[in-house]
């Protein structure tokens, strides 16, 4: 079966097939190369779920396609400036997000929490924030920054680019579309791009340049320095920002928009095969990236454009009046570990409004505590010199389920669900003959390379926890000796409240960190 992708693009489904296709044309993912683009975090705060929902798509899409037998390169941009507050409109306005950080972080200097040396310094409050979402990241398993922490240092911005890495790329692209004809200097001195130079503008998101023109998308009065309405600008003149380079158009900064084409187009090419992103960036940000790509480079830019729907919290929008606001670092915080934050994020389908809770999170937990006990009890069961291929066919029957589910437009909740049906009579077994342990095994094997919950380690304990954590395992087992269960029943709870779970057996007890918090 082909995968069957939503192409935003198309407003319809279709399937996918690289532009690089592998050497089979009844298999073109086999042995593909499949370059990919993913709108990354604006590093003005710590990301919080509902960023990392889009991401973690992303991440499991890249998976998926290299669980099909592709290569993909994947390039995701961490934007530190350009990015305005009111970015609702092509021609965006307000103030750089990184103004609202640098104020946040003085505020935090003024109150002994400096978070940086020097607040009024932008690259150090970004610096800040990129090492925040890495850190995040890291946690959550995203393939693109494992690329990014193994490529040389001369590497990384072509994996991870920042826009302010990336100047002279944008004056390249900008100054291209002005010798087309597609953007030009405007009264005020600002670069615009002119919507009515490329005549597909709207077609991903179903704007008309005529609804734009009538105040859907652009604000201009009469006799202003735009020639239309919904122009958008390429390069604001402003020696007053708080990042600014020279240009041919005076000192000043890049619009949003041609940060994320320029780093696209000039790391993975004229055309790519994927770019992704949250729904809130079909317009203005995506529309206005096909808008500018493919006026410069007079090529198809994406062939596919993947969009996640919004993340609710509670049944509401997250707010941090409302308590329901939550970063990855306040989660780990309350005792939930990465891997059960990433499971509960990548179990909704990504076209399906996600409802989170942290009900549904304690839920979660149990589910991933449930497949890594089966990978436990198959890895102690399993034959010496197995097989490392899933040869039984009840093993084999799951991954064509999974495939299928995935192949259905990244239905992740049906192929989560064919891995449940199948595992169910395995937890039951007391002991499963060693072959097929040994197949069974292997199937996990490869269906976490996309999930990354089975087989990835646990948080782990602090180290003055770790040996509380010892401490009151060595007294617990004094007093299973002297069968004081009482007492053995007290510390069992004194451990759960320090995160951890025991597990009594017939050659003694261990422990190991709880996934969730108790309650």
């Amino acid at each position: 079966m082909a995968l069957r992708l939503y192409n935003t693009l198309l407003h319809d489904f279709a399937d996918f097939t690289p532009i690089t296709a592998g050497p089979d044309a009844a298999n073109p993912l086999a042995g593909a190369t499949v370059k990919m683009y993913s709108c990354g975090p604006t590093v003005y705060d710590y990301a919080h779920i509902g960023n990392f929902r889009a991401f973690l798509f992303a991440d499991v899409l890249r998976r998926y396609l290299e669980f099909r037998g592709a290569k993909v390169r994947h390039v995701m941009n961490m934007t530190d400036v350009g990015h305005m507050t009111d970015d609702a409109a092509a021609d965006a306005s307000g103030e750089d997000k990184m103004a609202i950080a640098q104020r946040r972080m003085k505020e935090s200097k003024k109150s002994g929490r400096a978070a940086v040396e020097n607040p009024d310094d932008p690259y150090q409050v970004a610096d800040f924030f990129v090492d925040a979402f890495l850190a995040d990241a890291r946690l959550l398993r995203l393939g693109v920054v494992a690329d990014y922490d193994a490529a040389p240092a001369t590497d990384k911005n072509n994996i991870m680019p920042r826009p302010t890495h990336y100047i002279a790329p944008f004056i390249t692209m900008i100054e291209t579309l002005i010798q087309k004809n597609h953007a030009y200097v405007g009264t005020d001195g600002v670069v615009y791009y002119s919507i009515p130079s490329f005549p597909n503008y709207g077609k991903l998101s179903g704007n008309s340049v005529e609804q734009l023109a009538h105040g859907a998308g652009g604000r201009t009065a009469e006799g202003a320095a735009k020639k239309h309405p919904a122009d958008f600008f390429l390069w604001k003149k402003d020696t007053s920002h708080l990042m600014r380079w020279p240009s041919p158009w005076g000192e000043g900064y890049p619009g949003w928009h041609i940060e994320c084409s320029a780093m696209a187009t000039g790391i993975l090419g004229p055309s790519i095969d994927i770019h992704t992103g949250g729904e809130d960036n079909i317009f203005p940000h995506h529309e206005c990236e096909i808008a500018q790509s493919e006026a410069a480079t007079g090529k198809p830019f994406s062939q596919f454009w993947l969009h996640t729907r919004h993340l609710m919290v509670d049944g509401a929008k997250m707010s941090k009046s409302k308590g329901n606001f939550f970063t990855i670092r306040d989660l780990v915080a309350k005792g939930y570990d990465p891997i059960v934050i990433r499971y509960s994020l990548i179990t909704t389908r990504y076209r399906e409004s996600m409802n989170f809770t942290l009900t549904g999170l304690g839920e979660a937990a149990a589910a991933v505590t449930t497949l890594r006990d089966l990978a436990e009890k198959l890895e102690s069961q399993k034959a010496e010199a197995s097989s490392q291929k899933p040869e039984d066919p009840a093993d084999q029957k799951m991954l064509e389920e999974f495939t299928r589910a995935f192949d259905d437009d990244l239905n992740s909740a049906g192929a989560i669900a064919a891995v449940f049906t199948w595992a169910a009579p395995l937890t039951k077994q007391k002991k499963i003959e060693p072959a097929r342990a040994a197949s069974a095994l292997a199937a996990l094997q490869m269906i976490d390379h996309v999930l990354q919950v089975i087989f990835t380690p646990t948080q782990p304990l602090a180290e003055d926890k770790r040996t509380q954590v010892e401490a009151l395992m060595a007294e617990r087992t004094q007093a299973r000796a002297n069968k004081d269960w009482p007492k053995s029943d007290e510390l069992r709870k004194a451990l759960l409240a320090l995160g951890v779970e025991v597990k009594d057996g017939p050659t003694g007890s261990t422990w190991r960190p709880r996934l969730a918090p108790v309650g």
